[in-house]
C-alpha cells in the first residue's frame, strides 16, 4: 500500500470514529462513552483509537475542533462596510448550527461542568478566534474593543443559553423557543442590535 491509500485509509477510520462519537454523545450523552463501546460502534479496534486519537478525551477533542463553530470561523473582513451584514450572517449561522445539532448542544452542556486540560485549550482556541474578531472590526470601524467585547460576549453567550434552555424550556420572557417565529424573533432582534451599534 503507498503512502497516499494508507493516509486515505486512516482519514476514513478516524471519520467512522468521530462519526460514532458523535452519534453515541447525541443520544446518550458522556455517561456510557468508553473506548469498547466507540470500538464496538465504529467497528475500530481499541488499538486504533488509542493510535490515532491518544484516548477517549483525545477524541472528544478531535470532534469539537472539526465542528464546533468559533474554532472554524473564518476571519474574512475585508471592508468596513460589510462588517454590519458580516455579523448579522455569523449569529445566523451560529444559531442555525447549534439548533440543527444534538451533539454539539450536549457538548456544551458538558463543558459547563467540566476544566480538564483539554477543555482548557479548547476554550483558549475559541477565545484566540474571539480576540481576532473583535480586534479586526475595531480596526476597521474605530470602535472601542472594549464596547465591541461586551457585545460579541453577551449575543453568543445569550445565544448559546437559549439553544440549550429551549430543549427543556419552551418559552422565555414570552419567545416561543421552539417555534421557529421565537428565532425569527430573535434573529430580528440581533440585527437590529447591530444596525444599532454601528450607526451610532
Amino acid at each position: 500500500m503507498n503512502i497516499t491509500a494508507r493516509e486515505k485509509d486512516r482519514e476514513s477510520t478516524e471519520k467512522r470514529i468521530l462519526n460514532a462519537i458523535g452519534e453515541m454523545i447525541a443520544e446518550e450523552g458522556f455517561e456510557k462513552i468508553g473506548v469498547n463501546a466507540i470500538a464496538a460502534r465504529s467497528g475500530v479496534s481499541k488499538i486504533l483509537i488509542y493510535r490515532y486519537f491518544s484516548s477517549v478525551d483525545g477524541l472528544i477533542a478531535s470532534y469539537i475542533r472539526q465542528h464546533d463553530f468559533w474554532i472554524n470561523f473564518p476571519l474574512e473582513i475585508t471592508s468596513k462596510e460589510e462588517i454590519p451584514d458580516f455579523i448579522k450572517k455569523m449569529f445566523h449561522q451560529h444559531i442555525e448550527q447549534l439548533r440543527k445539532d444534538p451533539t454539539l448542544k450536549r457538548i456544551y452542556r458538558w463543558e459547563l461542568s467540566s476544566n480538564n486540560e483539554m477543555i482548557v485549550k479548547l476554550r483558549e482556541q475559541r477565545e484566540n478566534v474571539g480576540v481576532k474578531l473583535i480586534e479586526r472590526v475595531c480596526e476597521l470601524t474605530g470602535k472601542e474593543q472594549s464596547e465591541m467585547a461586551v457585545f460579541a460576549s453577551m449575543a453568543t453567550a445569550s445565544i448559546t443559553y437559549l439553544i440549550m434552555l429551549g430543549e427543556f424550556c419552551p418559552v422565555y420572557n414570552g419567545i416561543p423557543l421552539d417555534k421557529e417565529s421565537g428565532w425569527e424573533q430573535i434573529e430580528n432582534g440581533i440585527d437590529s442590535m447591530v444596525d444599532n451599534l454601528f450607526t451610532n
